[in-house]
């Protein structure tokens, strides 16, 4: 997290709503073997975190356990020129977007790990709309049942919210402004519109999103 509190989000739902539309993320966990990243599908109702790991990746057994966890949502991010500020004294940097989270994570029984597999496919699923949503049920049986024997569900109580939003809200309007038109014809469009509004922009909720 960005050191700077000016940067700093302050608005737990702002935050969960980033976290809901994104539904990627980076779990970190301490294993025997030091730290290990798993990058993990997720997705988040009040202050519970669901995701699933492979039973054979490295952080399985210490999530197993019962262990802390990190993880990182990266939001929209991209260079920035120092050119596009129109200010002296300025020098390169990045804009972004980032949420952290904090808690203890448990794994999950194969019932809630086949409710949370039929949850996530329909969160997703219903942002491809018109398109006909995929369900489990048009699997075969077997490919499911060996599925679930390779994989593991997890959920983590979420115990600390961390946000940073590094877009230049120190800077006037008109600086702003500049730096969104730049980004925009970088191609930057997302990172863009939360520049020149000084604040994260989070999409409105699709028909399966998670409350």
């Amino acid at each position: 997290m960005h050191p700077n509190r000016k940067f700093h989000i302050g608005d737990r739902a702002a935050m969960a709503a980033l976290v809901r539309q994104i539904g990627f993320g980076t779990l970190v966990v301490q294993t025997e073997a030091g730290l290990r990243a798993v990058h993990v599908p997720l997705l988040l109702e009040g202050e519970r975190l669901r995701f699933h790991v492979s039973r054979g990746n490295a952080v399985h057994d210490s999530l197993l356990a019962g262990t802390e966890a990190l993880v990182v949502i990266e939001g929209p991010h991209a260079y920035v020129s120092p050119d596009w500020y129109g200010l002296a004294g300025r020098v390169p940097t990045w804009s972004y977007v980032a949420v952290e989270l904090n808690g203890t994570v448990r794994p999950l029984d194969t019932e809630a790990l086949v409710r949370m597999l039929d949850d996530l496919s329909a969160e997703f699923e219903a942002r491809l709309a018109p398109k006909a949503p995929w369900t489990t049920a048009q699997a075969e049986p077997a490919l499911i049942a060996g599925l679930l024997k390779g994989i593991t569900g997890f959920e983590m109580d979420v115990t600390a919210w961390r946000g940073t939003a590094k877009l230049d809200q120190d800077k006037p309007a008109e600086v702003r402004a500049r730096l969104a038109d730049a980004l925009a014809g970088a191609g930057e469009h997302a990172i863009a519109a939360m520049v020149r509004q000084g604040g994260i922009e989070v999409a409105a909720a699709t028909p399966g999103q998670a409350a």
